[in-house]
């Protein structure tokens, strides 16, 4: 593909993690495109690898896990920047984390809302000191004018009184407000790609409506693409142009967001999707209250591979002797639809085997 018609592609991507009990493979083998003006969703329980893939493409990934294999190709834009010394087509697993090359797109190219604002933003310095350091070191201005560009996005992201707010320590907004100003770092600099690691999970639902929103209608003056990572798949369904589902480390179903909800493919999908609560699922005709739907088992321990599919211990699908002993390959199930799953195996013989187990 082109830088036309994507901002980035993750290829293969491989993160591990070395340590004292073992290797812990947080990232696995992850495939994704994401592409300009949309919105890639990444979703999966707690402990599957999204924000791991997340900080891989940042280069921030921490100590002792580093990037073992695989490529994140980065389409440079052409514009007056920093990283102008660059080339076009950038595989960012290539530069140091420390680099100037990286840092040089990070933060300027490819920008990241951090799950909780209070880790995201240094309590001892203010707002718009925070604000104003990003845009100093990736663009040639004063100081005055990064001061009026940090009021300017306080405003941008609908903080009232920006002007002072800009001169605030983080500790002394409120929850909702701690996040507007994150988004507002973040989008300081115009970037191209923005990750949002579930920015609304601490929020009340209104307040989660009003970061969305905004999240959208930014996106439509930036003409930005959005990674949103979170397991909200109500969420997903109002943010999202495509989705990525992830268990352990990898990708099991990537499709766009009509089908995700209309067609899931991938057990685990199915089992993500019945496990939203639903009104008419609290309470039976005869008032008797239901059972929520849940997922059996837990996401496996880290250290451990499992042989085969990672999710046959928990798949209602499950087949002795083909999910336990071979692992799934990527297979599109339909026009721009993939899964991981041997239940959509092409072969006939595979294909009946597939017919009895849906029984």
């Amino acid at each position: 593909m082109s830088g036309n018609e994507v901002i980035a592609e993750v290829k293969n991507l491989r993160t591990y993690f070395h340590v004292p009990e073992g290797v812990v493979r947080a990232v696995d083998g992850v495939d994704l495109v994401i592409k300009p003006g949309r919105t890639l969703g990444v979703v999966g329980e707690s402990g599957c690898g999204k924000s791991v893939t997340a900080l891989s493409l940042m280069r921030l990934v921490p100590s002792p896990g580093r990037i073992e294999g695989g490529e994140i190709i980065y389409y440079q834009s052409v514009r007056e920047t920093s990283a102008s010394s660059l080339s076009d087509i950038i595989d960012i697993t290539r530069l140091k984390p420390n680099s100037r090359e990286i840092r040089a797109i990070r933060g300027n190219h490819i920008s990241m809302v951090f799950q909780e604002p209070m880790a995201a933003m240094l309590p001892v310095r203010t707002v718009g000191s925070q604000i104003m350091e990003a845009i100093t070191l990736h663009q040639n201005v004063s100081h005055q004018e990064a001061r009026e560009r940090a009021i300017e996005m306080l405003a941008r992201v609908n903080l009232p009184n920006p002007d002072r707010i800009v001169d605030n320590y983080p500790f002394q907004l409120s929850g909702g407000m701690r996040q507007r100003a994150v988004i507002a770092m973040a989008l300081s600099c115009n970037p191209h790609l923005l990750i949002a690691d579930e920015p609304t999970t601490a929020l009340d639902v209104t307040t989660e409506a009003q970061i969305l929103d905004l999240m959208r209608k930014l996106q439509a003056d930036y003409n930005m693409a959005i990674m949103f990572i979170t397991h909200n798949l109500g969420v997903i369904a109002e943010m999202a142009d495509e989705v990525a589902v992830m268990y352990l480390g990898k990708v099991v179903e990537q499709t766009d967001i009509r089908s995700i909800f209309i067609n899931p493919l991938h057990p685990y999908t199915q089992a993500l999707l019945r496990s939203i609560p639903q009104l008419d699922d609290v309470m039976t005709r005869s008032g008797e209250r239901r059972q929520l739907h849940t997922i059996k088992g837990m996401v496996p321990d880290p250290y451990t591979v499992l042989k085969g599919c990672p999710f046959h211990p928990r798949c209602p699908h499950f087949m002795s002797e083909v999910c336990d002993q071979v692992v799934p390959e990527v297979i599109e199930a339909e026009p721009d639809h993939i899964v991981r799953c041997h239940l959509y195996a092409p072969s006939p013989e595979e294909a009946q085997t597939r017919k009895e187990a849906m029984l």
